[in-house]
């Protein structure tokens, strides 16, 4: 049986570890380059700015070099920009080399097509078995060539923008940007500066080691902080690849990501900007932002976690906005995936815009009660015994039918921790909490 590498999100673990490994970066861009790069027989790639990722970088242009295809280097660039800019690069596909909101020593591999899509399972599953049988068939006469494209980052910014149609909208506006000491570190401060915002900055002295480290979407208490002594009316945290987010309002206080959703759907439309009439969000996102979509008129899809599964429902409906709870939003006619700059700019211009505070604009809506908790355990293969654990799954079951018409319960093991994260919402609290212990003492007994 062939192992299987890919997550929801690509190939993820501790780098120098395998599967992340230089070998093994060697392998699949070898089997990228035999499999994937057919036409063109180019391939870009880019990183965020742990230590690990230029060793990786390195690996897998050896692989696809050796394969024949030619390398375009985009350096250290939000996955945003690289799924953005990538139909532009006249490619086959591009390789973003990132562990997203994870801590330095890890690192991933995710691959986005020509369009700047996230490759299907049909090819993750094909690249897999080749990598198993490791009987690559090169051509000595046929090596690919290296360049560098360091004006990605420009095309990136101009489709990023592309909804501002005047010059200093930012004017007047205090914002504290903590940019997780990654991808964005230069960009974001510099965007918002450009844009007449007066910013304070911070998580901008990227290292190698410190990504997301104490600071960043993970762990935005020194955002909330430097909000409340700054004055400002608002603060955003970005993960270290760029394409989540956490905003708090002017007293610090964080704004959940459905919250978010709802508001940037809302000016949007307000503004006539708005494609199709819907908003997609996942099982996990609160039970209440569907009614306050439909309260708006729109539709309301909801998919299984995963801000893939997101994305294809909004291109099978053709709607604007989606996301999730964890701080990934996705503004479809600026950005092919969760873009931090792009929600945030949409989102500081609707609060100038209202002449309001943060305070007095959210929440939109009161939230169901609900709890969300997210048990770890030892490893990836202890999340998998307990999810398929006939007690786990009776529990489960057992409340899906006591909560039936009155909410959601929801166990989801997550793709790149050993955590099993359960979902419980609905209308009434003391039993959402009854139903949410009853599942999570039975996973205890793999703790």
């Amino acid at each position: 049986m062939v192992k299987k590498l890919f997550g929801t999100d690509g190939v993820r673990g501790v780098a120098n570890v395998y599967p992340m490994t230089a070998e093994f970066a060697v392998k699949l861009g070898m089997a990228c380059g035999l499999e994937v790069c057919k036409n063109k027989r180019r391939a870009a790639i880019g990183r965020d700015t742990r230590i690990s990722g230029e060793m990786l970088e390195a690996a897998l242009t050896a692989g696809l070099t050796a394969a024949g295809v030619d390398v375009v280097k985009l350096g250290v660039l939000p996955t945003p920009a690289v799924t953005s800019v990538t139909p532009d690069l006249d490619v086959d596909m591009s390789v973003m080399i990132t562990a997203s909101h994870n801590p330095y020593q890890d690192n991933g591999i995710k691959l986005i097509t020509a369009a700047g899509d996230k490759f299907s399972d049909q090819v993750t599953s094909r690249l897999e078995e080749m990598i198993a049988e490791d009987d690559f068939a090169l051509d000595s006469a046929g090596i690919g060539t290296v360049s560098e494209n360091k004006e990605a980052v420009v095309l990136y910014l101009e489709k990023a923008k592309s909804f501002i149609d005047t010059p200093h909208p930012l004017k007047g506006l205090r914002v504290v940007l903590d940019c997780a000491n990654g991808v964005f570190s230069e960009i974001m401060p510099q965007v918002f500066k450009d844009l007449g915002a007066g910013v304070i900055a911070i998580g901008t002295q990227p290292d190698g080691y410190n990504i997301n480290r104490e600071c960043g979407s993970q762990h935005p208490e020194k955002m909330f902080e430097t909000v409340r002594e700054a004055n400002a009316q608002l603060g955003v945290a970005v993960d270290g690849d760029g394409d989540r987010i956490i905003v708090c309002n002017e007293k610090g206080e964080k704004v959940a990501s459905e919250q978010l959703i709802a508001f940037v759907a809302e000016t949007l439309k307000a503004d006539g900007k708005y494609t199709g009439n819907a908003v997609v969000s996942t099982v996990l996102s609160n039970t209440a932002l569907e009614r306050y979509v439909r309260a708006m008129g729109m539709e309301y899809y909801s998919t299984k976690v995963g801000e893939r599964a997101v994305i294809a429902k909004m291109q099978e409906v053709g709607c604007s906005v989606g996301g999730e709870e964890s701080g990934h939003v996705v503004v479809a006619d600026y950005s092919k995936t969760g873009d931090a700059l792009v929600v945030a700019l949409l989102v500081c211009i609707g609060l100038l815009k209202s002449g309001k505070k943060m305070s007095e604009i959210f929440p939109r809506f009161a939230f169901d009660p609900y709890v969300f908790v997210s048990p770890r355990v030892a490893s990836r293969e202890v999340v998998r015994q307990a999810v398929e654990d006939e007690r786990v799954k009776a529990a489960v079951k057992a409340a899906e039918e006591k909560i039936a018409g009155k909410g959601r319960v929801v166990l989801h093991p997550s793709g790149t921790e050993p955590l099993i994260r359960v979902w419980v919402s609905g209308s009434d609290a003391a039993l959402v909490k009854e139903l949410s212990d009853s599942i999570i003492n039975e996973i205890k007994r793999f703790q």
